[in-house]
């Protein structure tokens, strides 16, 4: 289930926003609304909590968390004050997503990356010690390695030195980011480095060959709410978790990172690009919501003062990126520039 956070207690509001954003939505809004991936959902719920603080007028904002897919439907639907301001992403916007949001009648867009995370695999502190590689995952995970039906039940079906507990894991559904980042850092890598002919395939086959998780039960989707799987772990200790690293990081009472490639989950491997599943975080901002909604463009800044190696963001569990990746992102939010749609992929 998403979660959504709405921080009540105020009883002011600046001036109500009237629908300036071309009329789209109809009626007026004077909070910011984000939708978006559950990756990104502390840290801009931390930057929410700021903006109360440093603003005490203004109504607080909402933060809904409905995985970045899901969530990219909502912010590309329209403009105007029934749709949301901000897109958490744990991924990059797709190129046929800006296409829908540019045929919806919403653009220019703001991207913003605002650090870096990685998809962490976990197990419970009693768990069997794994270690793995992206070969092993996509072997386990995959619906059709190799072209045939997914039959592994125990880890040592797909690798003789792995125990022979049952594969069982839990991780996010198909709309998430978290999910699109299992598929392309781990699921694609490991299917690449075991099928040659993977890389000469078209898309679809591609997907169906490299992506397509198995669904006989063996990979269970918890939904958007990470500390679900957080849970599931301790309550199954053969299981293994998948989501971002901000979550592995607040339970490391409860779970411990598992090895892929050797390489351990942490603050220093992630942000080293040491670690197969780094990725980066963004937020997308729609321009024409910019003065329409009050406080956007100070919520924005926050967001920009926060993010640095020092910063709380860091201590919520963001990885804060290099300082050349910061600095263009804080140039976007001062100069309000517009994403450039060539540069993304499909």
């Amino acid at each position: 289930m998403g979660k959504r956070i709405l921080f009540f207690g105020l009883t002011l509001c600046l001036a109500g926003c009237q629908d300036q954003a071309n009329g789209g939505g109809g009626g007026s809004r004077d909070q910011i609304t984000a939708v978006g991936s559950s990756t990104v959902y502390p840290f801009t719920t931390l930057v929410a909590e700021s903006f109360v603080a440093n603003n005490p007028d203004a109504k607080a904002p909402v933060i809904e968390s409905t995985g970045t897919g899901a969530g990219m439907k909502l912010f590309c639907a329209g403009v105007g004050a029934g749709h949301p301001d901000i897109e958490d992403a744990s991924r990059r916007m797709k190129r046929s997503e800006y296409a829908a949001c540019r045929n919806n009648g919403v653009g220019p867009v703001m991207e913003v990356q605002v650090g870096i995370d990685g998809i962490a695999f976990a197990e419970a502190k009693n768990g069997p010690g794994m270690t793995l590689t992206p070969a092993d995952l996509y072997r386990a995970l995959a619906a059709a390695p190799l072209g045939r039906p997914n039959t592994a039940k125990v880890w040592r079906d797909v690798n003789p030195a792995l125990p022979a507990t049952p594969i069982q894991v839990y991780g996010p559904p198909a709309t998430s980011g978290t999910r699109d980042a299992l598929a392309e850092l781990i699921l694609t890598r490991g299917c690449e480095a075991i099928d040659p002919r993977a890389k000469t395939l078209d898309p679809e086959a591609h997907k169906a060959l490299c992506t397509r998780v198995r669904e006989d039960g063996v990979y269970v989707d918890a939904g958007e709410n990470d500390n679900l799987i957080v849970q599931k772990l301790a309550a199954n200790p053969n299981a293994i978790g998948v989501f971002g690293y901000s979550y592995l990081e607040q339970n490391l009472g409860t779970v411990d990172g598992v090895a892929i490639n050797g390489v351990k989950p942490t603050y220093a491997t992630i942000a080293a690009g040491a670690y197969p599943g780094s990725r980066p975080l963004y937020v997308y901002v729609k321009k024409a919501h910019l003065r329409a909604i009050p406080g956007l463009a100070t919520f924005l800044k926050l967001y920009a003062a926060a993010w640095g190696p020092d910063g709380p963001l860091v201590r919520r569990g963001l990885i804060a990126a290099p300082e050349a990746v910061r600095a263009k992102a804080a140039a976007v939010v001062a100069n309000e520039t517009p994403l450039n749609p060539a540069e993304l992929g499909s």
